[in-house]
């Protein structure tokens, strides 16, 4: 019979490695013979350690399970799919699972990520085997129709960008994963490197067939040992499978990738603070034009996308870009994978078309806080990302929807907040983690965040705070206007947003220091 239990980074943080030893000792010595997967994780984290066993009605799940549990379960049947106090029924029917779209996550939590039989058996390579089937150029002109737009933050359509990389001359070209997922908040990256690294490596080669690139890099956040290791075994089968390689599967076409660790630095998110530091530089910002796609890695046309934009790609290609873009709503095609975090009674990641409100995000599939006090903000696309109040969460997630409230998707990023947040405090530090990651090529970016701590400081402190709230809003549309990049330009959004929905947080923290030098 088979047993699965994630191997994810999350799963394994709490306990996932000592319920699967478990499970291998309480088997043995009840005499049953188990076969152990360890999958990805299925993106309902407040049930990790999830153990899921295969019956024949489907697979039934256990969670959260601690390793002390595990023998009492095996005693009462959970090897044969029995019921117990941890019983969960069967997992592709829990309301988190059985209202999802999931195309990124299609596999994630379902198969053994290194096996590429269990790839094959799930659809694997039918997008690179149709995109090889046809003229590179159509290949571009579907992921076009399809509507996908980059799901790290900016939202740029992926088809305009290959085209452009595609038609600029040049004999070398190369793809670059943009995998430095630094958001607070934000986790699907990871999830899919170490659930589906080879969805990731067959939509890299997509692109690089459909482009002209002959060479690959992924360029992975320190932080991510796990995904580091999951990738690195992916890229060693799939040459041994001819995924990748000089001739791969059969085409004639050549393709690689190689997989780098960054050094740490939030900056490096931007995609061309990435490129230096895959040269080998230290991360800064460049100015544009010239965009990447024209003058790119080492100066040569180069796509940059982020892991979800990439594992959008063989789903497109497998079954068309018009049935993707039925998916969705305006220009917001397609499915993306939301992240519920921060104080979240279900956190874990969510993947639909888009549209749903936020409202339904946190309230009905997060269940709300998990203080269980009233929500008071949420911060949607990162720590950049403009804070929403709790009353305003009937917002539909759509690029331009979002923009027009003046807030941002980002990637997909939702942190909550209860009523207990302060947030000035938040404001605050918005300036100061501005600050402290800022790479310094800008004086917007570099020295307005430490003046704007500074200023935020005198405010809250009751210090001539008409005229220094005249300079804050000063301070922040020079930075938004006058930074190189989106780090400098963004950082205001959190800060301006706090001002106006929850100013009674900067007027209470004044009258008490006024109280106290009283």
């Amino acid at each position: 019979m088979t047993v699965y239990v994630p191997h994810d980074s999350a799963a394994k943080s709490v306990g996932a490695n000592d319920v699967a030893d478990a499970l291998e000792r309480a088997a043995a010595a009840a005499g049953q013979q188990i076969k152990l997967v360890r999958n990805g994780t299925r993106g309902m984290l407040w049930l990790e350690p999830l153990v899921e066993v295969a019956t024949e009605g489907g697979r039934v799940g256990y969670g959260p399970v601690r390793a002390d549990d595990v023998d009492e379960l095996v005693r009462s049947g959970m090897l044969e799919g029995a019921g117990h106090d941890l019983y969960l029924g069967l997992v592709e029917e829990l309301p988190w699972m059985r209202d999802q779209q999931r195309l990124c996550l299609a596999r994630v939590g379902v198969t053994d990520p290194l096996s590429p039989d269990d790839y094959l058996g799930h659809g694997g390579l039918a997008g690179l085997q149709r995109a090889l089937e046809l003229d590179p150029a159509d290949v571009i002109a579907e992921v076009t129709e399809s509507g996908l737009r980059g799901r790290g933050g900016a939202g740029f359509p992926a088809g305009i960008k290959w085209k452009t990389v595609s038609e600029t001359e040049g004999e070398l070209k190369f793809v670059c994963c943009n995998a430095d997922e630094g958001d607070g908040g934000t986790f699907a990256d990871r999830m899919v490197m170490e659930g589906d690294p080879f969805c990731l490596l067959e939509g890299m080669a997509i692109a690089a067939y459909a482009v002209g690139a002959r060479e690959g890099y992924i360029y992975l956040r320190s932080e991510y040992p796990d995904a580091a290791t999951a990738i690195r075994a992916a890229i060693e089968i799939a040459r041994d499978e001819g995924w990748l390689g000089d001739d791969v599967l059969g085409s004639g076409f050549s393709f690689d990738i190689h997989l780098r660790i960054g050094g740490g630095a939030y900056i490096c998110g931007e995609e061309t603070s990435m490129l230096d530091s895959l040269e080998g530089k230290r991360g800064m910002v460049r100015p544009k034009p010239p965009i990447p796609a024209i003058t790119g890695l080492f100066g040569k046309p180069t796509v940059v996308n982020n892991v979800l934009t990439l594992a959008s790609v063989p789903t497109i290609l497998a079954q068309g870009g018009e049935a993707y873009a039925a998916l969705g709503v305006e220009r917001s095609r397609g499915t993306q994978v939301f992240q519920l975090a921060g104080n979240i009674a279900r956190g874990g990641a969510f993947e639909t078309a888009f549209g749903i409100s936020l409202a339904d995000l946190v309230h009905d599939y997060g269940g709300g806080t998990r203080s269980g006090r009233p929500v008071r903000a949420v911060q949607v696309g990162g720590p950049l990302g403009p804070y929403l109040p709790g009353s305003q969460l009937d917002l539909p997630t759509d690029y331009e929807a979002f923009d027009a409230a003046d807030a941002m998707l980002g990637h997909g990023g939702i942190v909550v907040f209860d009523d207990t947040a302060d947030m000035a405090a938040m404001a605050r530090f918005a300036m100061e983690f501005c600050a402290e990651e800022s790479c310094g090529k800008c004086t917007p970016c570099r020295v307005g965040s430490v003046r704007g701590v500074e200023t935020i400081d005198k405010i809250i402190n009751g210090e001539d705070t008409d005229g220094n709230l005249g300079l804050l809003n000063d301070l922040c549309d020079l930075m938004t206007a006058g930074s190189l990049c989106a780090m400098g330009g963004l950082t205001p959004n959190p800060v301006k947003s706090a001002l106006s929905h929850f100013p009674e947080d900067f007027t209470q923290k004044r009258e008490v220091h006024q109280e106290e030098a009283r």
